[in-house]
């Protein structure tokens, strides 16, 4: 689960972790209002989507960026009404943008320099890992792939935390004067006890920033969640925005199927995440494109799989679905039941080829043949690949 900048700001604050003052507002009297409470002389307003890329990011139909400073009551209005209820691409949202809702007025601050900071879980190490980079404000994908030697690595204990020598070899590595170094290892600690506090899955700060007075702050806040641990973190899970995400996902997930909306003609149904990777895969391989990424588990029934279905139909781009069903725990006998139920339920409008294999095949297969639907039936992945981008194509 993701959530906006300035929630994630009052997370941090509450851990210690210095961060700046602000006020997030929905109006652009609101912005002005903010701008005079906060008592600075320059002030960023900054649009608040689940998007990365704002600050470069800009408005459809205008040269309004996604953040831009204020220095008067009148400018943060006026910036605020360029942004809300605008669409605002960045290089994460794709041309298609998104409709900022609220922006985030927030106070200035003395930028000594720019530093990049975050953490994220490391399956090769086995922990969390703290990375830092002189190379703050920039794109860090760019960073690493030309300059990786800029990027710096500290692994660490989630129980024990980061330890007082790693964060004094970070801030001797990203070249902070001493005097900073104390102020550097409560930053550094603070976030890594955060992260680990709120079962978070990804913690970002670009930029971090060194002020004049040899302090650190976040200037910016990106983090998501470990959705399988937020039975544990109400307050977390209550943060949650569905305004930011797909409509499909969260119908999706209310009948406890994992969906992803992509961007081909494809629609698939596929029990197992494994097998719905390797599907998707050879799709593409065979000249298709998926429109999705769905996976009912091991243990779906008839409405599930119907609800499956409506959910892939509602995407206009799907041309064909391929079903692709392994009958491990869940038996080939049961999924065919349930998609003849379907298919009468739903009344599809696009071919639909499925493959079933494993136990009770035979019978599964014997199922589909006398339903009287129109299911194409296929012998092995391979074969259903192929004549479901044909179906696709037709």
């Amino acid at each position: 689960m993701k959530i906006h900048e300035y929630q994630a700001k009052d997370l941090l604050r509450a851990a210690g972790v210095p961060v700046l003052a602000g006020r997030v507002v929905r109006t652009p009297e609101e912005a002005s209002q903010a701008f005079t409470a906060l008592g600075t002389p320059v002030c960023a307003v900054k649009a608040q989507i689940h998007a990365g890329g704002r600050g470069k990011g800009q408005v459809k139909g205008s040269e309004q960026r996604g953040v831009e400073l204020a220095k008067s009551p009148e400018d943060a209005a006026r910036i605020a009404r360029g942004l809300l209820d605008q669409t605002l691409v960045t290089i994460q949202t794709g041309p298609e943008g998104q409709v900022v809702r609220q922006v985030f007025v927030e106070s200035g601050s003395n930028i000594e320099r720019e530093l990049y900071c975050a953490i994220l879980v490391d399956r090769a190490a086995g922990s969390p890992v703290l990375i830092a980079s002189t190379a703050g404000g920039m794109d860090i994908e760019e960073v690493a792939a030309t300059t990786p030697e800029l990027i710096l690595t500290e692994p660490f204990d989630p129980d024990r935390g980061l330890g007082a020598y790693q964060t004094r070899l970070l801030s001797a590595k990203l070249g902070l004067p001493t005097a900073s170094w104390r102020a550097a290892e409560h930053f550094f600690r603070s976030l890594t006890k955060a992260f680990v506090a709120l079962d978070a899955s990804l913690l970002e700060i670009n930029p971090l920033v060194l002020t004049k007075e040899g302090t650190l702050v976040a200037l910016d806040a990106k983090m998501t969640f470990d959705d399988n641990a937020l039975f544990r973190h109400k307050e977390v899970a209550a943060l949650r925005d569905e305004a930011e995400e797909e409509p499909a996902e969260i119908r999706a997930a209310a009948a406890g199927l994992s969906y992803v909306k992509l961007d081909g003609s494809i629609g698939c149904l596929v029990n197992g995440a494994g097998l719905a990777m390797s599907t998707m895969d050879l799709v593409k391989l065979h000249g298709g494109e998926p429109a999705n990424f769905l996976d009912v588990g091991g243990g779906a029934d008839v409405n599930q799989v119907t609800e499956a279905f409506r959910i892939i139909l509602s995407d206009a781009n799907v041309k064909a679905i391929l079903v692709n069903i392994f009958g491990g725990i869940m038996r080939c006998t049961t999924i065919a039941t349930a998609l003849v139920e379907a298919s009468k339920t739903v009344g599809f409008t696009v071919p639909l080829v499925v493959r079933l294999e494993g136990t009770e095949v035979e019978q599964g297969k014997k199922i589909l043949a006398e339903s009287g639907t129109s299911i194409i039936t296929a012998d092995g992945l391979t074969d259903a690949a192929k004549k479901v981008v044909a179906a696709s194509q037709a």
